[in-house]
């Protein structure tokens, strides 16, 4: 158990969150629970996250009502949660203390001496993940909360001792600002969550504030590959470690950089020109060569051994909704990406293409109206390595549509760079489209931070299954 009284359990015994569902939200519930407290939440659906929770004992209501306040001490919400939710106003009504979920996260990181926070536009799950998996080979048992599924902890969340603490850090509406972190890691620096940005020039200066939360002692891991991190990097008052795949003044390399027939990298590390360890990742494309050389970066600054180091990412074979295979179907494989923001599908249908699948079939959903509409023209280019791309109507995720961008818009733009793309709005449609057109060879990858993974399910269930390979 993690004993803290950060919370001040005295005072604080019941602890109620909106929207308990959330991966995040669900996983602070756990990691309550543990400490001590009630528990009990609300969220618009079930889920196996929230059949997790009341399997352990958990009060969990479906739907959002004012009776579901029942005198908590503490209420936690998330940025999604607006202020006509009626849990959120009956909570204020009756002055019960309200908590934004990233606030309550960095209080509970103040209980760990060493806070491992993973930012970055994007990477950030698969990259927790792998420093979670060189921490646990280490023997250091940490305490864990990603933003996906991690089959080698049973979940999304693991309580282990106090020590260490790896989480992922969300630069949407600057809530990693609310962090303590020791070490961060920053991935990379794009534009995104412009529906609070106002352009890249804002988002590089909270992500300044954020790793200017590091302590002197502390570190930050830094990409630098990436021109808008190397832009701030030096004015962070802590310890400097750097990587990078095509950077020549990085501290950590990657070189001679070979895939087998699944896309998946060798190659070998060198540190300060140094050659170290050969890896052998079990996850494709070059995106995840630079994951892993900021999980490698970050376990040595914390004192792993590099062959522990190697077996902990060769022990890593994904994140659910994370190039997750979901199956395969008359010799046609169906894989699940959770790449919503261009740059992460461009990588991710790169690492398709260096694999020997006869056609890739792109099934994209694009996420929420604003990412949309602001990055209509980086979108257009994305989808170059895809042979047929299907793209869904947009999932609104916290927005409304406003109708001024639409899904058809998004293909009038990749048909400009003379692809073979379809709007479908319904799943039905794309399935039987699939059913009719994919043939034997063919690679089925349905990508977006929505739902758009049923789609693939949907689609495994219409003829028998064979064996996954």
């Amino acid at each position: 158990m993690v004993e803290s009284n950060i919370l001040n359990l005295n005072n604080t015994k019941h602890v109620h969150f909106i929207g308990i569902g959330g991966i995040s939200m669900s996983g602070l519930a756990e990691i309550l629970l543990d400490m001590g407290y009630k528990i009990s939440g609300s969220d618009i659906n079930s889920s196996n996250l929230t059949a997790k929770l009341s399997e352990k004992g958990v009060k969990v209501y479906i739907g959002h009502s004012e009776e579901n306040i029942k005198n908590p001490d503490l209420v936690v919400y998330t940025a999604a949660v607006k202020e006509s939710n009626p849990e959120l106003k009956k909570s204020k009504s009756l002055k019960i203390p309200v908590m934004e979920r990233s606030a309550l996260l960095g209080e509970i990181m103040k209980i760990f001496p060493y806070s491992i926070n993973v930012s970055g536009t994007h990477g950030k799950t698969t990259t927790t993940s792998m420093v979670s998996m060189i921490l646990l080979e280490c023997g250091l048992n940490p305490t864990i909360h990603v933003g996906g599924e991690l089959d080698a902890i049973g979940g999304n969340t693991k309580i282990g001792e106090n020590k260490y603490f790896v989480s992922e850090a969300c630069e949407y509406a600057e809530g990693f600002l609310k962090y303590n972190p020791f070490l961060a890691v920053v991935l990379n620096i794009e534009e995104d969550h412009l529906d609070f940005f106002k352009d890249i020039e804002h988002i590089k200066s909270s992500f300044l504030k954020f790793i200017s939360l590091v302590p002197r002692e502390g570190y930050v891991i830094a990409n630098y590959d990436d021109e808008n991190i190397v832009s701030i990097l030096e004015k962070a008052n802590c310890n400097k470690i750097t990587y990078g795949i095509t950077s020549k003044e990085a501290m950590w390399k990657a070189k001679d950089i070979a895939y087998n027939h699944s896309g998946c990298a060798s190659f070998w590390i060198y540190k300060n020109d140094e050659k170290i360890i050969n890896i052998t990742l079990k996850v494709p494309g070059v995106h995840n060569v630079s994951n892993a050389l900021a999980a490698i970066s970050a376990c040595h600054a914390l004192g792993c051994d590099i062959e522990d180091i190697k077996a902990g990412l060769e022990s890593y074979t994904g994140t659910h909704r994370r190039f997750e295979l979901k199956g395969m179907i008359n010799d046609i494989k169906v894989v699940d990406d959770y790449a919503h923001h261009p740059s992460e599908v461009k990588a991710t249908l790169k690492a398709c293409k260096n694999s020997s699948y006869r056609k890739i079939w792109c099934v994209f959903q694009p996420h929420t109206y604003t990412r949309t509409k602001h990055l209509l023209n980086e979108f257009k280019d994305a989808f170059y390595d895809a042979d047929t791309i299907i793209v869904s109507d947009i999932y609104a995720a916290r927005e409304k549509d406003t109708g001024e961008v639409h899904s058809s818009m998004l293909v009038d733009k990749i048909k400009a760079s003379n692809k073979n793309v379809l709007y479908m709005p319904d799943f039905e449609s794309i399935v039987q489209h699939l059913n009719e057109h994919a043939s034997p060879g063919d690679l089925v990858i349905t990508m977006g931070a929505g739902n758009i993974n049923s789609v693939g399910e949907m689609f495994l269930k219409t003829k028998k299954i064979v064996a996954v390979s």
